[in-house]
């Protein structure tokens, strides 16, 4: 199935939007998408770098305004 999305006629929210219910979905049915192995290695190293104290979590929530803010200027 090809997905067609009118983006040449949506703005910033709305992408941003689309993209925020294409996760939200996804998220949802983790657990049955099959995880590449280049992703697998990525997270390996990130969990590496937060086991060293180098790297750490953020709130999710202070992550997407400050996404907002950087896209709007």
């Amino acid at each position: 199935m090809t997905v067609q999305l009118p983006l040449d006629r949506m703005n910033t929210a709305e992408k941003l939007a689309a993209m925020e219910a294409l996760w939200e979905d996804l998220s949802r049915n983790a657990p049955t998408v099959a995880v590449p192995e280049w992703h697998r290695e990525v997270l390996m190293v990130r969990e590496a770098e937060i086991q060293a104290g180098v790297d750490g979590f953020g709130d999710w929530e202070e992550a997407k305004d400050a996404i907002r803010a950087a896209v709007k200027k």
